[in-house]
């Protein structure tokens, strides 16, 4: 089931058969070098279920990131209940395979994920937490309308911690 639609991109929920394409972005070592580790197949396993578990909890997660020209899956782009700081924040998050970096997929998700939030969803806030030293992941950010708020830690590493809010033209929630 498709959840949103861009010119070159569908966000669609993960289903188990999404295994192999999703760990050849999170198992490669530099897609994953600002997380702790890349994820072995279990990992990858247990990403798609913990995503299908917030879309039945929270109505969003990160969703499959598939070309619309063939289908096939290239990363995951969607919306994430976090604490941060004691807060509850809903971050848009994203992962795109490394063969394709620079063309302007995550941007292009990352902003259908950050309508959704403020049209849809009437989310006040939305954040994205990057690590400092990742300079592609703060330029979607910073395309995405964000800027750096402030530092949190997360899993003892360094966050930046983006932020953009509903524009006031679409009003509270």
């Amino acid at each position: 089931m498709v959840i949103l639609e861009t010119p070159r991109l569908q966000l669609r929920a993960f289903v188990p058969e999404d295994v192999d394409a999703l760990a050849q972005v999170l198992s490669d070592p530099e897609t994953m070098r600002y997380y702790t580790a890349p994820l072995d197949r279990a990992g990858v396993v247990e990403w798609i279920a913990r995503n299908r578990r917030r879309y039945e909890a929270d109505g969003h997660g990160l969703w499959a990131m598939t070309l619309k020209s063939t289908g096939e899956l290239i990363g995951d782009c969607g919306l994430v209940n976090q604490i941060v700081d004691n807060a509850q924040e809903v971050e848009i998050g994203y992962h795109t395979r490394r063969d394709l970096w620079g063309q302007g997929f995550a941007t292009e998700a990352a902003q259908a994920c950050r309508d959704y939030g403020f049209e849809t969803l009437r989310i006040q806030r939305l954040i994205s937490l990057i690590r400092p030293e990742n300079l592609p992941s703060r330029r979607v950010a910073e395309k995405n309308g964000m800027r750096a708020i402030k530092q949190t830690m997360r899993k003892d590493l360094l966050h930046l911690v983006y932020a953009v809010e509903r524009p006031a033209s679409q009003g509270r929630a």
